[in-house]
């Protein structure tokens, strides 16, 4: 019986991109094709702490925090600009910093956003989609935002005041229990680790900047469909069909804008890699080998 094979190192650096100290992981051989895994809220790289080594075996995989966020740094508001926008210049200064110029792309929630903006910087860069209930599409926001649309409306202290509660220990929690059938299949490390980050003083005046700027992903969906369209990046969508924040409705519309699509519904909530790494791994370790390993 041959030995099994070593459990892959994942790299826990830090890189200074434009004055703003970056957390990132990385994984995996450095000559390999390169996967880029980009966050959701209220969690930082630590959302794909399992899959990393899972694809580090033949992939080089780079999983950057955005400021504010997990290990990153956390500028004052007073002085940095807590943008998608400028999370996507930092994420791209961290790539170009690293020597990356071509790259398969997993988004999830906020990571959604902050890839589009990558990808219509450099058009021709993503050799691959993963997508994981994050958004292109208008029709995927519905009752959860209601509340948030009126503060993107009127920009009013008494709606942002509103929102406050959206990072209380109990939303965390629910962002991670929600939809799923089996509670015991989720680990309490996630709302562990991301609550007391979210605590940090400031912190919720960070994550109510954040969500007052998601309003001008809006006026991009456009262009990002049209460069869906145009490119045409063989995607694999693994969406948590039960998810209140991010709910199936947005995941159907894909399917207008992509030819070469594999589109999987799961029977859970919001973040399908803690309640079905056995089912959504192998999807993806299959999917990266048959269309962006040689690519």
């Amino acid at each position: 019986m041959s030995p099994k094979a070593a459990y892959p190192v994942t790299h826990h650096r830090t890189a200074t991109i434009d004055g703003v100290e970056i957390f990132y992981r990385e994984a995996g051989p450095t000559d390999g094709p390169v996967v880029l895994l980009l966050h959701g809220f209220p969690t930082s790289s630590h959302m794909f702490r399992n899959l990393i080594p899972y694809l580090a075996d033949r992939y080089h995989v780079i999983a950057p925090d955005y400021p504010g966020y997990g290990q990153s740094e956390a500028p004052d508001r007073a002085s940095f600009s807590y943008t998608f926008d400028r999370f996507g210049e930092l994420v791209d200064g961290l790539l170009q910093q690293l020597g990356i110029a071509r790259y398969a792309m997993y988004v999830m929630d906020y990571g959604a956003p902050v890839g589009w903006r990558l990808a219509l910087k450099h058009p021709d860069a993503i050799t691959g989609l993963i997508i994981q209930n994050g958004n292109a599409y208008e029709e995927g926001l519905k009752e959860f935002w209601d509340p948030i649309k009126v503060y993107w409306a009127d920009g009013a202290k008494e709606s942002r005041d509103k929102l406050f509660d959206l990072v209380s220990p109990e939303t965390t929690i629910f962002q991670y229990t929600d939809g799923v059938a089996d509670r015991t299949r989720i680990s309490p490390d996630n709302w562990t680790h991301d609550q007391p980050l979210l605590d940090r003083p400031g912190n919720a005046d960070i994550q109510m900047d954040v969500m007052y700027d998601y309003r001008t992903n809006l006026p991009l969906y456009p262009s990002v469909q049209a460069w869906l369209r145009d490119k045409q990046p063989p995607t694999l969508l693994v969406w948590g069909k039960n998810d209140f924040i991010f709910p199936e409705p947005g995941a159907h519309p894909y399917k207008r804008d992509l030819r070469d699509l594999e589109f999987h519904l799961l029977d859970t909530g919001h973040f399908v890699l803690e309640d079905k790494a056995d089912e959504v791994f192998p999807l993806i370790h299959d999917f990266l080998d048959r269309k962006v390993a040689g690519a």
